[in-house]
């Protein structure tokens, strides 16, 4: 069963590693991120942003159990477990598998993970527009013609990273 569980992002490692110790190696952890490309003192880097911010998704069989939920509720790093995670099931299911269709090579989601509609504004969070806020006029296979203020201007899709406002 998966649940959802907040956690402090300093201590995330510290909570996998408590995790394992009590629970065992059969527990698995997804964090849906995405990767922005950056240039910092003339070398590339990427800065991973979790998508959920400070959210992980986590499972193990018996994470269904309240007793077992109330003994691993008061480990390092955690903040706490979001309850109603057992009616949810399948909708949780569903958006795991969308964002692990949706990742490239790197394990970071790539740009179609968002269904774009031409009715909400738009902020790109990479590349020389970041920050901007922008519409969208039409969306073709590989590009997107775009309206920023009074500007029209054409991107493609899979060079900038943008979310919805």
């Amino acid at each position: 069963m998966w649940a959802i569980i907040k956690f402090d992002k300093k201590n995330v490692n510290l909570l996998k590693n408590d995790l394992h110790k009590k629970i065992g190696k059969s527990l698995k952890f997804y964090i849906p991120k995405i990767g922005i490309k950056n240039i910092y003192k003339q070398k590339p880097m990427i800065k991973e942003i979790n998508l959920l911010g400070d959210y992980m998704f986590c499972f193990h069989e018996n994470l269904s159990n309240e007793r077992f939920l109330n003994s691993i509720k008061f480990c390092r790093g955690m903040k706490s477990i979001l309850n109603g995670h057992k009616l949810f099931q399948s909708e949780i299911i569903r958006f795991i598998s969308k964002c692990k269709k949706a990742e490239n090579e790197d394990g970071y989601l790539r740009f179609n993970f968002y269904q774009l509609d031409l009715k909400k504004s738009y902020k790109f969070i990479s590349g020389p527009f970041i920050d901007k806020i922008f519409r969208i006029i039409e969306v073709q296979q590989s590009k997107i013609d775009i309206l920023i203020g009074n500007i029209k201007t054409s991107i493609k899709k899979d060079n900038y990273l943008i979310k919805p406002i």
